[in-house]
């Protein structure tokens, strides 16, 4: 509060108070405390009152009204602050103030002169539209009692501006000069005037040039090529500008904003300040429309000049004339604008001291300019405050500026008149000498230039605003619109009238118009006349003979001028001259001879017209290559023949492991795509899913939406024709287009594209086509890009070839989108039906393909592919055979493929035999149709298929030109007549000399019917050995290996040498591949060739390609190699991911470079086989001494940390995974981290961190915690760490002194915190525990909880943000990960699939990934887009405690509790279309026909019950399944799962036929009942439900269990039997009454089965134990043990013999009810058994099991009950590595890493005995054992089993 020196007032003067309240009023008015603001306000009254005392005893009347004013402003500052009452009685004490003075005025901040009209180019509307009529002057007599007097025939009335004739150019025609593009388009802006207002020809001109928007569009870009081609000049001289700012006027915004940049770019860089420069500036600033210029802009310009000026040095006396009045321009530019606030010490008085010193000239043309540019300065208001100006100033600011102001922006003259004479009283002409009276018998020349300037330079003195200046800009606002009328009537009724420099104003605004050859004749003689009259009347205009000798010298200029056009105003004004020679008396007399004989002065008018370079700016754009001639021909091109095709708008998904249910609107993603700020959109689908047909309807769309060169040009690109796309794609593309080289270089300067590129995957790229063309780089071609690729030709990494990158090169998801074209619904699909037989009328009806489509077994599969689903329309009347039962058929895509090819095959031979024919070629067409003109057609595209992939690398467009392929491979299929026919009719398609199949896919069916043609049994192909490159995919086919297959074939003769599979490799061609694991499927012969060709390799390596395609397409069609003989085979470079080779005989095979990821080898014999190069996918895992507890890889990659249980810290090289440093200390180890510069480690044990060295060296101790750390993390510079504790606080530490310190402590969570994370940007740190949440912790001074994330219902184990910061996830004790969005702090993500706690989380690098450890002893990848589990890393036997990423993202790293670390390769490859996670369910079809399985993968999977292989994938579920059941008859399914619902199917379509809602948590079992009238479910929510099948009406709800986990209904219909986690239940069916079991019982029902005569009941759960109780009594039968883990699965053999149960343990036994003792033990599997089901078609000895197991596999076993033997039928894996038992001896090339995996994974690497068989000892069929109390993980004993417990 400032202190009050009311006491001290009274000895103060009144000038001493009033500067003391002025002081008091500045404080007030920048105080923001209000409070403090009305203290100073009070103390500024009492010093004004005190002043007034003073005043009023002193009788100073100048210091009353000084008084009177501040009270005002007090008065309007209170109101301000919202005191109204006070602020009125202070205004009304100041008001009766300066009242009683007589002197009334308004105090009102200064404003400049009025915003004007800008422009120097008008058009008639623009003239008369805002002209001022004579009415406008009504009273004006009484406003001014002495007006001067001109003849009335000068300027007699307002007339149009001028304006430059031009004709008006014809659409697309050359303009001839700026002045004619500039008129234009200033008509183009005038074309709301009426047309009487108009020319015909210009009206008609208008009327045509609305309706044609494409020239309104040429004229429009035209004048933006100018300013951008004057941008690009780097002389840019005075003519440049010239034609630059002519055009400014008519430019739209953005071009106007453009050009006024620029020229403040040359301004501000310029070694020597250029006048035209500045002149041209000014000029923009004035012609500105409203909006184009704010206030910033012009104090920047204004910041600018000050600046330049200052650094001028004195030059001619010319120059500096020049140079003032291009400031003079710029400054009235911003008068008019009203700019404010300018600074005074930087902008105004800098400028001020320039001005002033130009007074000091004795140029009477320079001081005026300085006076004129000074009175211009004036009207900028500067940022004084009220009293600082009311202090300093002696003038006031007066109600007659306001009045000014209003009159110019209406053109009301009264009012102007009126402002100026207020004006006048504070400083106009009152001020000066009477002029009237002297004569020129009284003063000299000299005296009265003098005098001038004297007076001139009173506009110097104290701020003092003239009126002079202000009626100059109200004239110049009434010339520059046509109204020299009302021009007339201002000079002569002007308050300034006689005032010299408003005279000098006036004469040279006269002169101008004269000498401005676009006035009419009229008016330029009168501004002659004008000029005389001021001359001669001297009563009226006075005697100054300055004034006299200015007109004389504007006269002789006039007179003097040479040039074209000038005649008339040089005979006006010599006229003129020879009138005023004789005026006057002989001094007057004496002046004119003066003049007259010194000629002209050396300051010529501003009358040029505006003289431009030649070439000029828009010449230069005009001889620019014309590229909208060729844009237009390649828009007809591309959209011409557009015919009425079949359209059905595709759906898709955003991306590839999204369930298809989540599709979208393709075309609306790629709008919005289009409308962002992203550059790149992937468009996947796989072959035929009708990526080319969108892309065509996309083209067409945006063709048909672009009209002018601003908007982007869609240009599409056909990858396989651009040769090496990779480098100037667009330029290549344009050439073949034929645009020439100027022009494509005039494209890419100023065009914008939308690349639409097809066919990655066919051109066999593998660049990054956006990265390594530049786009968007500087200088390089604006685009975005749209590329479409085949979904099978990618990895997992695939969006590395895709997403443009950043500066430091890391991909930027933000700039990339990507869709992925989903399968045809059914709506689509009938649809598709209904345009097809409407566009085409075919044999057939809509309702005959709907009944095929619904009759022919898994047709209906087949027709969600587009291409596929017009095939089929297409052939299938003709596959169909009379008679023929529709669901007998089976239709495959080969065999759709061999129909269609035959059926286009005959069309064309009926089209060729309807043609008009030369007679040669109607012989040859002859000579085709009797040989077979199909099989001739069908040959001739086998072998062009062939001549494509060995001539041109499988690269799809073929050209062909006769003068350049003379003699080439190509004459052979273009050249001769025959087989330009078969070209004509065979399904080909030509676009100038480019030919092609019509689809990517016939080409490579062609080409795989030319390696296996069944209609050619000898295969009789011609080719020539080639090389080509391959890779690794696959499919998962199955097909059974048929013994006689390979008898089939001459064993002594050898295989076909010229086949295909001989010379090329065919591993990655994936869709080729396809169609022949269907002819394996098909044709036992091919199979048997297949075969033949591996067998053929054993001895002869010259096959060794053959057969490593063989092998290829067998594992890929599904062929189980189970115990082959495959001794000696060659085999490199094969693709045997996901095969199936257990016990096979591998001996001293060839299998370099083999693909062998996810294979299964169980007891396969690899002896001496050659390994060099293989692929398993995995890494060997590391073993330590200990529990291991935290794992982390060095920033720089080189280096993984691992520290566990009292065992310290542990380094290994990633180079080799060898353990390079062991610490010397052994304490625990609980989290360890790298900083980012890698040369510290810190570690938490205890209450206290350790800092480190990269040696593991102790650095020193940061120790501050009350209780035991748990987890640190470094901040991303490095400086800082970050430790939570036990104590409930995190702590923040500084590392930048030796021993640290804690900066900060957060405190407030309320409990342990358990896990911490640095964000990346280093602003937050995000903290979990066991609080349930997630804190986020500002890092800043505040220190404050920036927000809480909430969800988890359990402790939260670790928190990690995602690389860019944007999510974090969080994982908990729930058994889920939340990812939680940044922005927003919502949780967008819940990952569920474990069934443990989650005890780790890790992003990887690139964001995309998320990967989770668990107590379940698992590993999991996850997708961050959709939130699905990708795969399941097995392998560890005990918790999970940390998963980490390496740097590079290629590699996760795990580590448990089990003392092992695990190395795990992040695949590039797709996972396989089998199951991607757990198996949960299996079971068998009661009718035999299939086998079902169901998983964490949210799907339901039906597989042949012989070979295995996947028949039908069920869709629909939102999360995991966990139960399944057929019906009795096995036509139905029922499924249970984690979105709450019992779904049941139609096994035949695959059809969801209902949804059973009513659960409110997992469904984790089902059943149907033996006649399938009724369901039961057992769910979480701790019910059994019971549902009627046909109505879907829920019958029962049971309650009473604990978490339902299992349910059966019996064999009879009659009892439930239900299992939960404390009790096994049985239900009666039909009163709804229950009882428990009897007996002992420990742990969880798991699972509850009956046996098949109803009569017992088996239970398992976590007491590792098999319990069996009758289901009639529910009495404990007995216990059957040995399992060491928990049991999870336990099922009856049909005749109910044989038990069979699967576990944790990771084994299935198998046991004989009868003696209590298991018959069998397998131990084969790599993660625990969740399902097993017996095959009820089985033999009396043998029996078939089925067995699902965590890591997605589904086997089939056969056990022999006689001999207990356990042997592997089938197998069905998702990906996971089984070497158990595989012989490795003598192996060669075998790296030490896979050596060491293979060990790790059971392989046997040294020969060793076999331990003898042991027999089982007979078990007693009753075991008891103790009860145990369920185990519920509470927090204590979480932590403990997490080994961070106390």
């Amino acid at each position: 509060m400032v202190t009050s020196v009311a006491s001290t007032l009274g000895s103060f003067s009144s000038q001493k108070a009033l500067r003391l309240a002025n002081v008091y009023l500045e404080k007030a008015y920048g105080e923001s405390d209000l409070e403090i603001a009305q203290e100073l306000c009070r103390e500024t009254e009492l010093s004004l009152t005190q002043a007034k005392r003073v005043a009023k005893c002193d009788n100073d009347q100048v210091m009353m009204d000084e008084i009177g004013a501040t009270f005002i402003k007090l008065g309007q500052l209170l109101r301000e602050q919202g005191c109204v009452p006070e602020a009125d009685a202070i205004r009304k004490k100041g008001e009766k103030l300066v009242h009683a003075i007589g002197n009334v005025q308004k105090v009102s901040q200064p404003n400049g002169i009025a915003q004007l009209q800008k422009g120097t180019l008008h058009s008639v509307e623009r003239a008369q539209a805002s002209g001022v009529t004579h009415s406008s002057f009504q009273g004006f007599e009484t406003s001014n009692n002495n007006p001067a007097v001109v003849p009335a025939h000068i300027f007699a009335e307002n007339v149009n501006p001028p304006a430059r004739a031009f004709k008006l150019p014809g659409p697309d025609e050359r303009l001839h000069d700026t002045l004619q593009l500039a008129g234009c388009l200033d008509l183009l802006q005038a074309t709301l005037m009426p047309g009487d207002k108009l020319e015909p020809t210009t009206h008609e001109w208008l009327q045509a040039i609305e309706k044609d928007t494409d020239e309104q569009d040429r004229l429009k870009t035209l004048a933006t090529e100018v300013t951008r081609v004057f941008k690009r000049d780097e002389l840019k001289d005075a003519k440049a500008v010239a034609e630059a700012v002519y055009l400014a006027p008519v430019l739209g915004k953005d071009d106007f904003q453009n050009l006024l940049s620029e020229f403040y770019s040359g301004i501000d860089h310029s070694g020597l300040l250029k006048i035209y420069q500045l002149e041209g500036l000014a000029h923009l600033i004035q012609c500105a429309h409203p909006g184009y210029i704010d206030a910033d802009d012009l104090v920047k310009t204004l910041g600018l000049l000050s600046s330049r000026l200052q650094g001028t040095h004195r030059q001619s006396s010319h120059h500096m004339h020049k140079l003032t009045l291009a400031v003079s321009h710029v400054l009235d530019a911003m008068a008019d604008t009203k700019v404010k606030d300018i600074d005074r010490k930087k902008l105004h008085e800098p400028l001020s001291l320039y001005l002033g010193e130009l007074t000091k000239s004795t140029d009477p043309y320079l001081v005026y300019q300085a006076a004129y540019a000074y009175q211009a300065l004036l009207c900028i208001p500067d940022n004084e405050t009220k009293w600082q100006s009311a202090m300093r100033r002696t003038g006031k600011v007066t109600q007659g500026l306001s009045r000014l102001v209003s009159a110019v922006k209406g053109l009301d003259l009264d009012k102007l008149i009126k402002g100026l004479k207020e004006i006048q009283g504070f400083g106009g002409i009152s001020n000066f000498v009477e002029i009237t009276t002297t004569a020129y018998d009284k003063i000299t020349l000299a005296q009265s230039r003098q005098g001038f300037m004297e007076s001139l330079k009173e506009g110097f003195s104290f701020d003092r605003k003239r009126d002079w200046y202000s009626a100059l800009r109200g004239a110049d606002v009434l010339i520059r619109d046509g109204e020299l009328a009302a021009f007339r009537e201002l000079v002569c009724r002007a308050p300034c009238r006689l005032d010299p420099a408003f005279q000098w104003g006036v004469c040279q605004r006269l002169g101008e118009i004269a000498a401005n050859q676009t006035w009419d004749s009229d008016i330029r003689r009168s501004a002659i006349a004008f000029l005389g009259e001021i001359y001669k009347e001297d009563a009226v205009w006075g005697q100054q003979p300055i004034i006299k000798q200015w007109i004389l010298n504007i006269l002789i200029q006039l007179a003097s001028s040479s040039g074209n056009g000038v005649q008339l105003h040089t005979a006006a004004a010599e006229a003129q001259l020879e009138e005023l020679e004789a005026n006057g008396d002989e001094k007057k007399r004496d002046l004119y001879q003066g003049c007259r004989q010194r000629g002209p002065e050396s300051y010529p008018l501003k009358i040029a017209l505006p003289e431009f370079a030649s070439p000029s700016l828009l010449d230069r754009v005009q001889s620019r290559p014309d590229v909208d001639g060729n844009i237009r021909l390649l828009k007809k091109q591309r959209i011409k023949g557009r015919s009425n095709k079949v359209y059905i708008p595709p759906q898709a998904k955003s991306r590839i492991q999204e369930i298809d249910e989540t599709r979208f609107p393709l075309m609306e993603n790629v709008k919005e795509f289009l409308d962002s700020d992203r550059k790149v959109f992937l468009l996947l689908g796989d072959s035929g899913a009708g990526k080319l047909t969108f892309i065509n309807e996309l083209e067409y769309d945006l063709w048909q939406s672009y009209k002018n060169k601003t908007d982007r040009i869609p240009l599409f690109i056909n990858l396989p024709t651009i040769d090496k796309p990779e480098h100037d794609m667009i330029a290549k593309h344009l050439r073949k287009a034929e645009f020439t080289e100027p022009q494509i270089r005039e494209m890419k300067r100023h065009r914008k594209l939308i690349l639409i590129c097809d066919g990655y995957d066919e051109s066999q790229e593998t660049h990054n086509l956006y990265m390594s063309n530049r786009l968007n780089q500087p200088g390089e071609w604006d685009a975005k890009m749209i590329i479409s690729c085949r979904t099978e030709y990618l990895g997992a990494d695939y969006r590395d070839h895709f997403q443009p990158r950043d500066r430091n090169q890391q991909p930027d998801p933000s700039q990339f989108q990507e869709a992925i074209i989903t399968p045809f619904t059914r709506g689509m699909v009938h649809e598709y039906i209904h345009q097809y037989v409407a566009i085409h009328q075919p044999l057939w009806r809509r309702e005959d393909y709907q009944q095929a489509l619904d009759l022919i077994p898994g047709l209906k599969d087949l027709v969600t592919n587009p291409f596929l689903m017009t095939l089929t329309l297409d052939v299938l009347p003709r596959m169909v055979d009379p008679g023929q039962h529709l669901s007998t058929m089976h239709v495959t895509r080969v065999g759709l493929y061999d129909h269609f090819v035959e059926q286009w095959l005959e069309r064309g031979k009926k089209r060729l035999e309807e043609k008009d024919m030369a007679p040669q070629a109607r012989e040859e067409f002859e000579r085709l149709t009797a040989e077979g003109f199909t099989v001739n057609g069908i040959g001739f595209i086998k072998k062009l298929a062939i001549a494509i992939y060995k001539e041109q690398g499988g690269q799809p467009v073929v050209e062909y030109s006769q003068l350049v392929d003379e003699g080439s491979w190509k004459d052979e299929f273009f050249k001769s007549r025959d087989k330009q026919l078969l070209c004509e009719a065979c399904p080909l398609t030509r676009s100038g000399n480019q030919h092609r199949f019509i689809h990517r896919s016939l080409l490579e069916y062609a080409m795989a019917r030319a390696i296996y043609d069944p209609e050619d049994r000898r295969n009789k192909t011609l080719a020539v050995p080639s090389s080509s490159r391959r890779g690794s995919m696959s499919s998962t086919l199955s097909f059974e290996i048929e013994d006689d297959s390979i008898q089939t074939l001459n064993s002594g003769k050898e295989p076909d040498f010229s086949s295909p599979l001989v010379w090329r490799s065919f591993v990655n061609d994936h869709l080729l591949l396809q169609f022949l694991e269907e002819r394996v499927q098909q044709e036992p012969l091919f199979k048997a060739q297949l075969f033949h060709y591996i067998e053929h390799s054993k001895t002869d390596m010259k096959w060794r390609k053959a057969a490593a395609n063989a092998i290829t397409i067998l594992v890929r069609a599904g062929v189980q190699f189970i115990g082959a003989d495959l001794r000696g085979i060659r085999i490199p470079g094969a693709d045997l991911s996901f095969g199936i080779f257990d016990s096979a005989q591998l001996q001293d095979a060839d299998l370099r470079k083999v693909n062998l990821e996810y294979v299964a080898m169980r007891k396969t014999d690899l002896r001496r086989a050659q390994m060099t190069g293989v692929q398993f996918g995995e890494m060997p895992f590391l073993s330590e001494d200990s529990e291991i507890h935290s794992c982390a890889y060095s920033p720089d990659g080189a280096t993984l940390a691992v520290g566990g249980f009292e065992s310290g810290i542990q380094l290994y090289s990633t180079s080799t995974y060898q353990r390079i440093r062991r610490s010397s200390f052994r304490e625990t180890v609980q989290c360890i981290v790298y900083s980012p510069q890698s040369d510290r480690i810190a570690t938490c044990s205890l209450d206290e961190v350790k800092i480190r060295n990269a040696e593991t060296d102790l650095l020193f101790t940061l120790k501050g915690h009350t209780d035991k750390v748990n987890c640190v993390a470094f901040s991303p510079v490095g400086g800082r760490i970050a430790s939570g504790s036990d104590d409930g606080t995190v702590r923040l530490w500084s590392l930048w002194s030796d021993g640290g310190f804690c900066l900060r402590t957060y405190s407030g969570y309320g409990s342990a915190i358990f896990c911490l994370a640095y964000s990346p940007n280093d602003r937050q740190i995000a903290s979990g525990g066991a609080g349930y949440t997630v804190w986020l912790w500002n890092t800043g001074i505040l220190g404050d909880c920036m927000r809480i994330l909430s969800g988890h219902i359990g402790v939260v184990l670790a928190v990690k943000y995602s690389p860019r910061g944007d999510q974090v996830a969080s994982a908990s004790e729930d058994t889920t990960v939340r990812l939680w969005d940044m922005d927003s702090g919502a949780c967008h993500h819940i990952l569920t699939g474990h069934v443990g706690p989650v005890i780790n989380v890790a992003f990887s690098p690139k964001g995309n990934q998320v990967a989770t450890g668990s107590a379940d002893k698992t590993a999991k990848l996850w997708d961050i887009e959709t939130g699905h589990c990708r795969q399941t890393l097995t392998g560890h036997t005990d918790v999970v405690t940390g998963v980490v990423y390496s740097p590079k993202g290629n590699q996760i790293a795990s580590v448990s509790k089990d003392r092992s670390i695990r190395l795990f390769s992040v695949s590039s490859r797709l996972i396989s279309s089998n199951h991607c996670a757990e198996v949960y369910g299996v079971k068998c079809s009661p009718s035999g026909g299939s086998i079902a399985s169901c998983g964490l993968d949210g799907t339901i999977r039906l597989w042949d019950r012989i070979t295995g292989g996947l028949s039908r994938t069920l869709k629909g579920h939102r999360d995991a399944v966990f139960g399944i059941d057929f019906s009795s008859r096995g036509d139905w399914i029922v499924s249970g799962g984690a979105d709450m619902t019992v779904r049941i199917w139609d096994v035949d379509s695959g059809a969801c036929h209902q949804i059973l809602i009513g659960h409110t948590e997992y469904v984790m079992a089902v059943a149907f009942s033996p006649y399938d009238d009724t369901i039961a479910s057992a769910s979480r929510d701790k019910t059994v439900r019971v549902w009627d099948t046909t109505t879907g009406e829920r019958r029962w709800i049971w309650t009473g269990h604990s978490a339902m986990m299992s349910v059966m209904i019996s064999p009879d219909g009659t009892q439930v039997a239900s299992g939960s986690s404390s009790a096994v239940r049985i239900w009666d069916l039909e009163t709804g009454c229950s009882y428990r079991t009897k007996g002992e019982f420990a742990g969880s029902a798991l699972s509850v089965v009956y046996s098949p005569r109803g009569t017992r009941l088996a239970s398992v759960g976590h007491d590792q134990t098999i319990h069996l109780w009758s289901a009639n009594s529910g009495d404990h039968l007995f216990a059957l043990k040995g399992h060491t883990g928990t049991v999870r699965c336990v099922a009856y053999s049909p005749e109910g013999d044989l038990l069979a149960s699967g576990g944790y343990d990771r084994t299935v036994r198998i046991w004989d009810l009868e003696s209590g003792v298991a018959l069998a033990i397998v131990e084969d599997f790599q993660s625990p058994v969740y399902s097993v089901a017996w095959d009820p078609m089985s033999d009396d000895d043998d029996n078939c099991l089925v067995t699902g197991s965590g890591d997605g596999s589904v086997l089939k076993w056969n056990v022999n009950k006689s001999g207990g033997v356990v042997k592997l039928l089938w197998s069905s894996t998702n990906g996971t590595l089984a070497v158990t038992g595989a012989l490795l001896e003598g192996v060669r090339g075998l790296s030490s890493v896979n050596k060491q995996l293979l060990e790790q994974r059971g392989a046997i690497m040294e020969p060793r005995e076999h331990a003898p068989v042991v027999e089982q000892e007979k078990q007693e069929p009753v075991i008891k054992q103790e009860k145990q109390e369920p185990d519920r993980h509470g927090i204590s004993s979480l932590l403990c089993l997490l080994g961070i417990g106390r």
